[in-house]
């Protein structure tokens, strides 16, 4: 499986906010963009350019990749496949990002990154409607169970989660889970309005479609 191997720091710096690619030290005092909140390289620190219209839409379209963890090719893969479907394409594209399995786990709070995400479920751990599931970039749907499988709940991983209080834990509304039984059911595919984004789809589809 391809991935990126660019520091994840560096890609936070480079979309100069952060993208929480690291888990904790993301919020902790360690953080890159606290420490030097300028692009990387030797001429990085020395202010912003003017930016035109193809290079902000180039800069969001970069931003997101990072967030999700996905490179180029697997990214455009997604517009290709929701400019076939009728209705909002920047919504619909931001849907089939949202609903990758990775960033649905990433989003229950169970793992502390994507790239954890990814490990997990690598590893077999998730069912899905009942079904073993080890691909990250499977699309979940609306009604779909994902549970644990029963020999994988007494890790310290999942037993830590499940001491924690649930309020601390801010799962999206279009997701119901119930973090005693480790149970996510997802309600409805989320709206623009469900998604806190950090990056402009709009931008992203005027991109692509030049």
């Amino acid at each position: 499986m391809a991935k990126s191997l660019n520091p994840k720091c560096k890609q936070c710096r480079r979309a100069g906010e952060k993208l929480f690619l690291k888990g904790e030290r993301c919020i902790s005092a360690k953080c890159a963009i606290l420490k030097r909140n300028y692009p990387p390289g030797i001429h990085g620190s020395k202010g912003s350019r003017y930016t035109t219209s193809f290079g902000a839409q180039l800069k969001e379209k970069q931003k997101a990749k990072r967030y999700y963890g996905i490179l180029e090719r697997q990214f455009r893969n997604y517009y290709v496949k929701t400019i076939k479907k009728k209705g909002n394409t920047a919504e619909l594209l931001l849907q089939a990002l949202e609903m990758r399995f990775d960033n649905v786990v990433y989003k229950l709070g169970i793992s502390k990154s994507r790239n954890q995400s990814r490990q997990l479920i690598n590893h077999g751990i998730f069912l899905v409607n009942g079904k073993s599931v080890n691909i990250p970039s499977y699309q979940i749907k609306a009604k779909d169970l994902i549970t644990i499988k029963p020999q994988y709940q007494d890790l310290k991983i999942f037993q830590s989660f499940k001491e924690k209080k649930g309020e601390d834990e801010e799962i999206p509304s279009w997701i119901s889970f119930d973090q005693k039984k480790l149970e996510a059911k997802i309600l409805n595919r989320p709206s623009l309005n469900d998604i806190k984004s950090i990056f402009n789809p709009t931008l992203i589809v005027e991109f692509y479609s030049k």
